[in-house]
């Protein structure tokens, strides 16, 4: 499965719209999308345990639209720095900080504001001081090199064109040993340009 998208696919157009998609879902998280949402379904399909779920507000978890559960992969040591890619309304950035403790770090990148701000609440909700949320995306993560233990990311990696300049940037800021624990959407045949080129396609 090749990783480039078309070089003609406007990736400025793309990038707006998934960004106007999340506002969408940050400001109305029960409204009509083509996804699954909220804490139901990540307990009752995804396998996120559902008291965990409830120990986090509402408001975070409401906005929750990841494809699987990228814990499940492992485990978070305490005292590790963890990056959330596209970390949205913060359900999975906000258990990462739960089970890192406050002597890690934890910290969110997402290109969406609207779901930044949920995030951050969410944080300070909870009294997670050890929480980072920051504006960047995949192919930009405002972060050293070598300054993280765990890069962690959900159903995200595929609404990126530039996927080779996603995972450069993900290897750039991983530690020697660092791990990637992803849950995301793929497919097992190659899609045609047409269907590549296709921004409705790309966004749902």
């Amino acid at each position: 499965m090749a990783l480039a998208c078309p070089v003609d696919l406007d990736s400025l157009k793309l990038r707006r719209e998934v960004q106007e998609m999340y506002a969408r879902v940050a400001s109305t998280p029960d409204g009509s999308f083509h996804f699954h949402r909220g804490p139901e379904y990540a307990a009752g399909w995804l396998g996120y345990d559902a008291g965990e779920l409830a120990e986090l507000p509402p408001d975070v978890t409401q906005c929750f639209a990841g494809v699987g559960n990228p814990h499940a992969a492992g485990p978070l040591s305490p005292g590790s720095t963890v990056l959330d890619i596209g970390s949205g309304g913060g359900t999975d950035l906000l258990l990462a900080a739960r089970h890192v403790g406050p002597m890690g770090r934890a910290i969110g990148v997402d290109m969406t504001a609207a779901m930044r701000e949920r995030a951050r609440a969410g944080a300070r909700q909870c009294g997670l001081m050890h929480v980072e949320v920051l504006d960047g995306d995949a192919t930009r993560l405002p972060l050293d090199d070598r300054s993280v233990d765990v890069v962690i990311s959900n159903g995200v990696l595929n609404l990126v064109p530039e996927k080779e300049r996603a995972f450069a940037e993900i290897a750039r800021v991983l530690r020697p040993g660092g791990r990637l624990q992803i849950a995301d959407i793929v497919t097992g045949m190659e899609l045609s340009d047409t269907v590549r080129r296709d921004i409705d396609l790309w966004t749902g």
